[in-house]
């Protein structure tokens, strides 16, 4: 029983022959899954390879260089503003600023609060900050802080390291040399808000400014230039290391003005104090040659931001000294208005020069009297000694003969109530009022409104402005259109030749008549603006007074003999009006003058514009290619002359 058992044992123990082994078979397949997984996995390997460093190395490569690269937009440099003989009015000046460029760093928020700790931002810097986060690209910079010094700038290189993202950029901005003198005329530049740059992309970068008055404003475009751009190495933590491109922007244009800048300066220095606004014009081509609002302010705060209580202050000002008086203050025009009512009688054949019209000092009209000025009267007057006295009874009954529509017609041809092609914004047109206008405002038109529209009164309104073209067109008699871009890059435009500018079409004969009946309101005995002869030698000059109510005066006061605007409070008195050109043979400038509540035209508005006339005849600044010495202009304004013993006395002088 053992010896079997043994047997079988050691016969389980023995191979046996030619019997096959099931896991050899396993392993063999196994082994070839792995080899072909190997395999494909090799392949993938290799073609990775090729499209990464044969197919796509050249953009791979790109990629890895802008990890060390950083590439920014640069804002060109705005383009200055001159006047008509290169003298900067508007300028660029270096300015050292914080910016960030997001791309640069994986934590915005935690930069900008390091930075603050190092360099203080104010609320508003931070609205500003996640306004501009919000919409402006990663790689666009957005600006910390502006207007850095060096002990603020030192502390920020300093902090680099801990300052990924952040880098000091030197810019621009915008200076005006002149301050208040051109304010009104040059405006200013304040930064973009959303609207403006979702018009512009240019307008996103740091530094950029828009014009937001003046010239700045309607020459923006222009004046802004086309961005340039800076490629830099930086390193790990986003420190600039150096340069490595650089292509600098396309300045803005340089807008040259037709502007003296001396003759400014002499006319503000004329008004002084007053709440006034003056005009200049070349009356042969329009160019404005000198336009002062006051009061004025200072347009280089608005770069910087103007605080809140110097903007409650300045819009609280009675005296309105963000507005420029010249082109959006609107006025009665009184008196000065009279030759143009002459001239819509002339035209239209209801009237000659020689044609006589009794004043006895008022003209009475369905139940209404209408004062003249003067409540002695006239007597029989013609057109030229209409005009030399300012007779109120010939233009009321002009104008009651004519109509008020042709006399609207006569005065837009004039450039009055009428929109000018000047290069400001914000301009008005004023009005001459009509029977439809009247109508369209559901009111009745009467015979009234027409009588104290023929003295500038009643619905008439101008400018300033418009009075100088006004004026203009009365002396040359030609379309003159009132410009102050006299040139852009150095090139003059075609409108300096007066050759550029169409007749009026008025007859000769009837401009001959206004221009005489202007010129005896000056230079004749018993005109009404004796005060505004001119003492230069040789020259003669021609004008108009106009004094403008702002509140009506009742019949019984004017009777009384005891009526005197002088004594009224200064919102209350009448505006101060002149309007004039020279020299009389061969017109060359023509100025007009409106005194806020200056009481009368002859008195306040005549001497101011002798001197303004006087200033720019002894410049003479058409004539001249470079500034004309200061001293030029310093001759001392001829003295006040009376007037003529026999005058006839006034209530309200003219």
């Amino acid at each position: 029983m053992r010896l079997r058992r043994r047997r079988r044992e050691s016969n389980r123990l023995m191979p046996i022959k030619n019997q096959k082994d099931p896991g050899r078979g396993v392993f063999t397949r196994r082994a070839l899954l792995f080899m072909a997984v190997q395999m494909g996995a090799l392949g993938e390997l290799a073609h990775k390879l090729y499209q990464l460093q044969i197919k796509d190395g050249d953009r791979y490569a790109r990629m890895a260089a802008s990890n060390r690269v950083s590439k920014r937009y640069l804002a060109p440099p705005r383009g200055r503003i001159v006047d008509r003989y290169g003298v900067a009015l508007a300028n660029n000046k270096e300015n050292w600023r914080a910016l960030l460029m997001p791309e640069e760093t994986t934590d915005v928020t935690g930069t900008i609060e390091r930075f603050s700790t190092i360099i203080p931002l104010d609320e508003r810097d931070r609205t500003r900050i996640a306004r501009e986060m919000r919409h402006q690209r990663r790689f666009i910079p957005v600006m910390l802080r502006d207007f850095l010094s060096w002990e603020e700038m030192a502390r920020i290189e300093l902090n680099a390291p801990s300052l990924p993202g952040v880098l000091i950029d030197v810019g621009t901005r915008r200076v005006y040399p002149e301050g208040e003198l051109l304010a009104h005329l040059i405006g200013y530049v304040a930064p973009p808000n959303e609207r403006d740059v979702a018009r512009s992309a240019l307008l996103a970068l740091p530094g950029m400014r828009v014009g937001r008055a003046g010239v700045e404003q309607s020459q923006d475009e222009k004046l802004r230039g086309t961005a340039g751009s800076v490629e830099m190495e930086v390193n790990s933590v986003g420190r600039v290391m150096s340069e490595l491109n650089r292509v600098e922007g396309v300045p803005g244009a340089e807008i040259g003005l037709t502007i003296d800048r001396g003759l400014q300066q002499k006319v503000l220095s004329r008004i002084g104090e007053q709440t006034a606004s003056a005009v200049v014009m070349d009356c042969r081509n329009g160019e404005v040659l000198a336009m002062v609002s006051t009061p004025s302010f200072d347009p280089s705060l608005f770069d910087s931001g103007v605080s809140h209580a110097q903007w409650i202050e300045w819009t609280n000002n009675e005296r309105t000294p963000l507005i420029n008086k010249a082109v959006a203050g609107v006025y009665p025009p009184g008196s000065t208005f009279k030759p143009a009512v002459a001239m819509a009688g002339l035209q239209s054949g209801l009237f000659s020069p020689t044609d006589r019209v009794f004043c006895p000092g008022h003209l009475d009209v369905g139940g209404t009297r209408f004062h003249c000025w003067s409540r002695w009267g006239h007597g029989s007057v013609d057109l030229h000694q209409a005009l030399k006295y300012s007779c109120d009874v010939y233009f009321y009954e002009m104008a009651r003969r004519v109509g008020m529509d042709r006399i609207a017609e006569t005065a837009h041809q004039f450039g009055l109530g009428t929109a000018l092609d000047i290069e400001l914004p914000h301009t008005r047109t004023g009005l001459i009022p009509t029977p439809t206008w009247r109508q369209s405002h559901h009111h009745h038109w009467n015979g009234g409104d027409t009588i104290v529209s023929g003295i500038g009164q009643g619905f008439v309104q101008v400018t300033p402005l418009q009075l100088a073209t006004y004026t203009s067109r009365l002396a040359t008699g030609r379309a003159v259109q009132p410009h102050l871009v006299r040139a852009m890059n150095g090139d003059i435009g075609p409108e300096t030749t007066p050759e550029h500018w169409p007749d009026l079409g008025m007859p000769e004969k009837y401009l001959s008549a206004l221009r005489g009946g202007m010129f005896a309101v000056v230079n004749e005995q018993h005109g009404t603006a004796p005060k505004a002869r001119l003492s230069l030698p040789g020259i003669t000059m021609a004008g108009k007074t106009g004094s403008a109510q702002v509140r009506r005066v009742s019949r019984a006061l004017r009777e009384s003999g005891h009526f005197n605007s002088a004594n009224l409070p200064w919102e209350y008195r009448p505006h101060a009006l002149f309007i004039c050109f020279a020299p009389y043979d061969a017109p060359r400038y023509a100025v007009s003058v409106v005194i806020e509540h200056g009481n009368t035209g002859a008195d306040a508005a005549a001497p101011l514009a002798r001197d303004i006339m006087t200033d720019t005849l002894l410049r003479d600044p058409v004539n001249h290619l470079t500034p004309p010495p200061e001293s030029v202009a310093d001759a001392a304004a001829p003295e006040a002359e009376t007037p003529a013993p026999d005058a006839p006395p006034a209530d309200t002088p003219e």
